[in-house]
């Protein structure tokens, strides 16, 4: 995005399509599974910005599809803390299509993300709809051109940059194993 570059910010595209994800919730699903792949770039990164059509009103298969294989990291806890391998990370959405539910969309993955351990500042996404129905691509229809959806891409931008930095220089300390101990002793069941 040339917002980030703007700013400073080194960014990458990775179309997930293009690319052969086995179904499953795991890290790695084997047999030729490219997820592997796309994880390690997701674990080195800051700002993770998921990008997705609306279908019918909801996320895409796609966008599911990778919060599905992202819950495989919820068992690769950091061996200190048991932080997830997402903590620490800002995360945002982008949604484009010819329908409802950007708003639904966007909040599912963003809530998502969140119990993945990323941190969701305001303003953190984006969204351009054409009209309902078939009808014209975001390019078609001139949506880079949109002024709501110029001005949130940028509110998202800016903010997505301003928290990444700043959990670089101030790392959630949580210990989540301690925590886990902690609600251990107080629960009848454990």
């Amino acid at each position: 995005m040339a917002i980030f570059k703007e700013l400073g910010v080194g960014s990458e595209v990775i179309r997930v399509v293009d690319h052969n994800i086995a179904f499953g919730v795991s890290s790695d699903e084997g047999n030729g599974d490219e997820w592997p792949f796309i994880l390690e770039k997701i674990k080195d990164c800051n700002i993770l910005v998921i990008a997705t059509p609306i279908w019918f009103g909801v996320l895409s298969s796609v966008a599911k599809m990778v919060i599905e294989r992202l819950d495989g990291t919820y068992m690769e806890g950091d061996p200190e803390t048991g932080q997830y391998p997402l903590y620490g990370k800002v995360a945002g959405v982008m949604v484009t299509g010819n329908e409802d539910g950007a708003h639904d969309v966007c909040s599912t993955i963003l809530y998502s993300l969140t119990h993945l351990g990323c941190t969701v500042p305001p303003n953190a996404d984006c969204y351009w709809v054409g009209d309902a129905g078939s009808g014209p691509s975001y390019i078609e229809a001139g949506g880079e051109r949109h002024l709501y959806t110029n001005r949130t891409a940028r509110y998202m931008v800016h903010n997505l940059t301003y928290f990444a930095k700043l959990l670089k220089e101030n790392p959630i300390p949580t210990s989540l194993k301690k925590l886990d101990e902690e609600a251990k002793r107080v629960s009848n069941k454990g």
